[in-house]
């Protein structure tokens, strides 16, 4: 078990802490800060330089945190609130599966980070190295994030978003709830 636990925290934790050196810096072909700023823009949000940042560093320390074994509950919310803003931004609108642009990734990477926390980041471990086995770790930590994660995500999408009822996703036209827009009038980002 403890080295499945080490390869699943290993692995999971990497693929993040990349995606998030992709919108901070560049990295591995990402549009770093200022492409992802323009994401974020995109994406309705109102102060979307910060969310990138926000973004890039909840992906980039969590999923670092994560593969090494330390701080593991706070690196998994944090991991978790990314995701869930990625479902409600981007992936819910188009299904489930990945390929068509669904949330079947997110869905994946919440499910390892809830349960790498229940059970603990394992004896490979800086969690272990330190003595800490069992104090920051557990079904009750897990339980915590599955219910704190939604709580900051939906506070994030309504109100860190303009109209978050009426956007759209890059291209298409965006109309408020019981509205119908203009012929005219395009959505554009801001």
């Amino acid at each position: 078990m403890e080295y499945g636990i080490l390869i699943l925290r290993f692995v999971a934790g990497l693929t993040l802490a990349a995606h998030g050196s992709q919108k901070l810096f560049g990295a591995f072909g990402g549009s770093g800060p200022a492409g992802t700023r323009k994401f974020f823009a995109a994406l309705g949000f109102r102060t979307p330089l910060a969310m990138a940042v926000i973004a890039g560093v909840s992906e980039l320390c969590g999923g670092l945190l994560f593969a090494i074994g330390l701080l593991t509950p706070l690196a998994a919310l944090a991991l978790t609130v990314v995701m869930l803003n990625a479902i409600g931004t981007v992936h819910f609108k188009k299904g489930f599966f990945n390929s068509g642009g669904g949330y079947e990734y997110n869905v994946l990477i919440i499910a390892t980070a809830l349960a790498v926390t229940a059970t603990g980041p394992g004896r490979f471990s800086l969690y272990h190295a330190l003595g800490w086995t069992g104090r920051v770790s557990g079904p009750w930590w897990a339980l915590a994030i599955a219910v704190l994660a939604p709580l900051i995500a939906l506070v994030i999408l309504t109100l860190g978003r303009r109209d978050a009822q009426s956007q759209s996703a890059p291209g298409e036209r965006s109309t408020p709830v019981g509205r119908t827009a203009p012929k005219e009038r395009q959505w554009t980002s801001a």
